[in-house]
């Protein structure tokens, strides 16, 4: 997130008394925004700040842990099957407000209060509870929250593998026309993925290459389209060149395989693929 385009944004919406109730700062591919900026804003304008963590459990910002919500509200960690640990399915939420923390955990199981000292009227037998809020079933199963702890044991261990794996990336792909993304001083990224950008920006060269590398066996992927160009937000009147900047990445982005367990072999396999397929 570009800390001074979204601060031109809040100026223009504040003229327009538009201001946003809550700002979602996406830390894309584990690597931290510059959240105290965003603090900083959120202050200033009066919003709340959720950062969607997703792809950044274990991550750092100026030597934090990622979730310790020291510039945010809430932090929320995605344990779907493709990300750096899983559970099957479901995911964490962390913050530092008791009161907040208090309604995520009622809010996952139907808005239901079991405490009865939190009760709205008097209990008529210990076997009471109360529906507070209109909520949701999203509770975890035991065997998900066992795998996920498992899981979060080796977490320092398969965030070591995936730094290295991408030392080796930046060293064999170094001389080909591509950039990876840069990551400032202050974060230690998760590295959840391993993006490219294409120094040829035209979108023929970039299906050439995406379908170049799929013939050679490789997996690469475009993370992310452009969510404003989906049919749902479309019809919400959303239209190209609302977010340029997301639209030129979507045009030359791509992200190279990257997990533990990837061989020297693997990595040497995808540098020379795409070295064939930039210089069809």
């Amino acid at each position: 997130m570009n800390i001074q385009d979204l601060e031109l944004k809040l100026q223009k919406a504040e003229k327009l008394g538009r201001l946003p109730k809550v700002v979602i700062p996406v830390h894309l591919a584990g690597a931290s925004c510059d959240m105290r900026a965003i603090g900083q804003l959120a202050r200033r304008y009066r919003f709340a700040v959720i950062e969607d963590a997703s792809h950044a459990i274990g991550g750092k910002y100026q030597g934090r842990p990622v979730g310790s919500c020291v510039h945010s509200d809430i932090c929320v960690f995605s344990f779907h099957p493709v990300k750096i640990i899983t559970s099957g399915e479901g995911g964490l939420a962390s913050t530092n407000d008791p009161k907040l923390a208090q309604y995520m955990y009622e809010l996952r199981s139907h808005g239901i209060t079991k405490d009865l000292n939190r009760f709205e009227r008097i209990a008529p037998g210990p076997w009471s509870y109360e529906q507070q809020h209109l909520g949701f079933n999203y509770r975890m199963t035991d065997i998900s929250a066992a795998l996920g702890l498992s899981q979060l044991k080796r977490l320092h261990e398969i965030l070591a593998e995936r730094h290295r794996l991408y030392q080796r990336y930046l060293k064999i792909l170094a001389d080909l026309p591509i950039r990876l993304l840069q990551i400032s001083e202050e974060v230690y990224s998760s590295l959840h993925l391993a993006i490219i950008r294409l120094d040829d920006p035209s979108p023929k060269h970039h299906r050439q290459v995406f379908e170049g590398l799929r013939g050679c066996g490789i997996g690469v992927q475009l993370h992310y389209s452009p969510v404003h160009l989906h049919p749902f937000y479309r019809r919400l009147g959303f239209q190209e060149g609302d977010f340029p900047e997301a639209e030129a990445y979507a045009r030359n982005a791509l992200s190279l395989p990257l997990y533990p367990g990837l061989q020297e072999s693997d990595l040497q396999r995808v540098a020379d693929s795409l070295k064939l397929v930039l210089q069809a």
